[in-house]
């Protein structure tokens, strides 16, 4: 199925984008932070609240491992 129409499948490609994005900024900024605006602005976006975001990100990507091993 995809990911577009299966929730927890879509929620499972936003927090690895969110820290993919984040990672990739603390390893190369200008690779992240020269696309500010239009559709490669998604990947600026999602470092920034990788960053600022990074407790709740980060009991996100435990509680969606913890949902995927029990199933």
């Amino acid at each position: 199925m995809s990911a577009l129409f299966n929730f927890q499948s879509l929620l499972l490609v936003i927090l690895l984008m969110i820290c993919t994005c984040t990672y990739i900024r603390a390893v190369a900024p200008r690779l992240i932070d020269r696309n500010k605006e239009g559709f490669l602005g998604l990947f600026w976006m999602s470092a920034r609240i990788g960053e600022r975001l990074s407790p709740y990100v980060a009991l996100a990507c435990i509680a969606m491992a913890v949902t995927i091993l029990s199933q």
